[in-house]
């Protein structure tokens, strides 16, 4: 294995890189269930071409950018958010990181702006693994697993930097992976 820490709920799976699979190629997920039945997470650096107001009609000053969260069930909204004091529901799931939350709740704070976009942040599909399928991928090290060091990184909006930040967070041993070219033959 790639590296000794063991998925679960609010930790990072941190595609290696050069992943072929083009759903996660250099990819960040944030594992937002992980137990006996599967686990299940969104893509964290995957931007879309489409802002929430685009998607929700009644949202007209939502300029938040939705993030392909993963292949399964693409036709879904998901959001995790870090604003429990202000939304008042939501699945912790870490660090201060929550799950999905009151909807009609969440369409006021964003109308009257009294929620941040880096507080939020919005998913089409997720990511999900039956039992044993996770486990098997970092057996054959197409993932490494971190902890979060920084909730900000979770909620900001720099795609390509996010992969190498968490890998290089992971320490001096896998810092070097952050520089690996995306087509090896280029190196």
């Amino acid at each position: 294995m790639l590296n000794n820490i063991k998925p679960k709920t609010g930790r990072l799976l941190i595609s290696e890189p050069f992943m072929t699979d083009p759903n996660f190629e250099r990819s960040v997920v944030l594992l937002t269930e992980h137990d006996e039945e599967g686990s299940v997470g969104y893509i964290l650096n995957q931007a879309g071409n489409l802002l929430l107001k685009d998607v929700i009609q009644d949202l007209w000053a939502a300029d938040n950018q939705i993030y392909f969260g993963g292949p399964v069930a693409s036709d879904t909204l998901h959001f995790i958010h870090r604003s429990y004091e202000k939304l008042q529901s939501g699945e912790e799931i870490g660090n201060g990181i929550y799950w999905g939350g009151n909807f009609e709740t969440l369409k006021i704070l964003i109308n009257t702006n009294a929620i941040e976009e880096n507080e939020i942040k919005f998913f089409m599909g997720y990511s999900g693994w039956d039992n044993g399928q996770l486990k098997k991928e970092i057996e054959q090290n197409a993932w490494m697993v971190s902890d979060i060091s920084n909730p900000d990184i979770i909620f900001g909006n720099d795609d390509e930097q996010l992969w190498r930040d968490v890998i290089v967070n992971l320490g001096p041993k896998y810092a070097h992976v952050s520089n690996f070219p995306t087509d090896p033959s280029l190196n």
